[in-house]
């Protein structure tokens, strides 16, 4: 018997928010452990030396990279046809994963970066913010008329973006983006994947998960 995959994640990191929307989306089951980043259990970062989350050991792969983990459940099952996109929504995760990233982590934790400036960092990430906002003002999703991978890979990070300082956020007055936002944000898929869980315990399976 195939053992299930388990997948490594913690609740609030954009990151894992990802993998578990593309994981509940496709229906493939996977063994949920939960860990605290600053508790890493050793079963844990045996699997994932650099410590970080998500990461997901199948039984015969560990993938450790969000947009990679959801790429290998899609391809198993992609029910919402997320996969069914052109090469610019890939090129606009690329965008979310590289500069507007590093913008968000320079925002939200300008304390490591003390000699950064703040205001310079939220400037970048408007830049990109701006273009989705454009792209949403005559389209219900980024790629059109329905949700695809893109939406999926970059709304986790916009939210965390967002959350830095809503009423700021608000005030920009990116009505499409934020509508966009807000709606995943009431949404069944989010929901889905922020159940609070115990963190996993030595001896334990974890949570099946979706």
């Amino acid at each position: 018997m195939t053992p299930m995959p388990i997948l490594w994640s913690f609740r609030r990191c954009p990151y894992a928010m990802r993998a578990r929307l593309a994981i509940r989306s496709s229906g493939v089951r996977v063994a949920l452990r939960e860990i605290l980043l600053r508790d890493k259990p050793a079963a844990f970062l045996s699997t994932s030396p650099k410590g970080t989350v998500p990461v997901i050991d199948t039984g015969t792969q560990v993938i450790a990279e969000s947009r990679d983990i959801m790429l290998w459940a899609l391809a198993q099952s992609d029910p919402g046809g997320w996969c069914d996109m052109p090469d610019e929504g890939h090129e606009l995760i690329d965008q979310n994963d590289g500069p507007f990233k590093q913008a968000l982590d320079r925002t939200k934790y300008a304390v490591r970066y003390p000699d950064v400036d703040v205001s310079e960092e939220r400037a970048k990430a408007l830049v990109f913010l701006h273009d989705l906002n454009s792209r949403l003002n005559s389209q219900q999703f980024l790629m059109g008329s329905r949700r695809t991978l893109a939406d999926m890979a970059i709304l986790p990070f916009v939210r965390q973006f967002a959350n830095t300082d809503r009423a700021w956020f608000d005030a920009q007055k990116m009505m499409p983006l934020s509508g966009w936002l807000d709606r995943f944000l009431v949404s069944d898929e989010f929901a889905a994947i922020m159940t609070k869980y115990t963190p996993w315990e030595p001896g334990q399976d974890g949570i099946l998960f979706p």
